[in-house]
């Protein structure tokens, strides 16, 4: 399977006609996954924790969203076949795992995939970041690497330039610390430099204005790890802008 990494938008990406499109497209050309395993932005938590492994409810993790976006439901199966896999390739290497049973997905991970895979047939797995650290996050991926081979989709997800600040503006207006951001991560991304990007704080132009905290641009590294044989053949699937921020999205393989 190939490995990705996608910008997955706030709950109103639902209402983003051109990006959910963009989306359905890119699923649709996908292999049909066995099963997916998500890292999304908006779980940390250490040591490293396995969320959804039965059918839970969502995790809400917003506020203040129209009532509409609170009813949205994805009830994917649960994963727990790939979670004994994620014990035993994390657990093998010296990375501690829990279970926490009861926490669902959150939106880094439902958004995308309602508009990726609508009819919620495919297991669904999602893990936290124990760490930000780069470095760290790579390795993981690297242990993780295998499950491809087994038909695991394996998915970053977050936002390729995250500041808030950006939703200020007017619309369609792009800040140039966004702009500069993207342009260097395609960049880097398609030369494959990855050492820069796990410096990417001190090596990207305006790095700490894209992403005054790196969660969202922290789930590329789990990507990167576990696509490193593949980083030759990696491209950009979706690219442009959505209220200011860089929603690139890539895949390896």
């Amino acid at each position: 399977m190939p490995a990705l990494y996608l910008s997955h938008g706030a709950p109103p990406l639902a209402d983003d006609a051109l990006w959910t499109r963009e989306l359905a497209e890119w699923s649709a050309r996908l292999p049909r996954p066995k099963s997916i395993l998500m890292i999304s932005a908006h779980w940390e938590e250490a040591p490293l924790a396995l969320g959804a492994t039965a059918t839970v409810p969502l995790v809400y993790d917003f506020w203040g969203f129209p009532e509409r976006y609170y009813g949205v439901r994805y009830e994917a199966p649960g994963a727990p076949e790939l979670a004994a896999s994620v014990r035993g390739l994390l657990g093998g290497a010296g990375t501690p795992v829990q279970d926490v049973p009861g926490r669902g997905l959150d939106h880094g991970a439902y958004v995308p995939l309602k508009e990726m895979f609508p009819e919620a047939d495919i297991p669904v797995l999602q893990a936290s970041m124990p760490t930000l650290d780069p470095a760290e996050l790579m390795e993981i991926g690297r242990r993780l690497a295998p499950l491809r081979d087994e038909g695991v989709l394996i998915v970053g997800s977050g936002f390729f330039t995250h500041n808030l600040a950006a939703l200020r503006l007017p619309d369609g207006v792009v800040p140039s610390w966004s702009a500069e951001f993207d342009d260097w991560g395609r960049r880097a991304l398609a030369s494959r430099d990855v050492d820069a990007l796990l410096d990417f704080r001190h090596k990207a132009p305006a790095g700490q204005l894209a992403h005054p905290r790196t969660e969202h641009f922290a789930p590329l590294f789990v990507t990167l790890g576990a696509a490193e044989g593949d980083l030759d053949r990696g491209r950009s699937v979706i690219d442009g802008f959505w209220m200011g921020l860089a929603k690139r999205s890539v895949q390896f393989g």
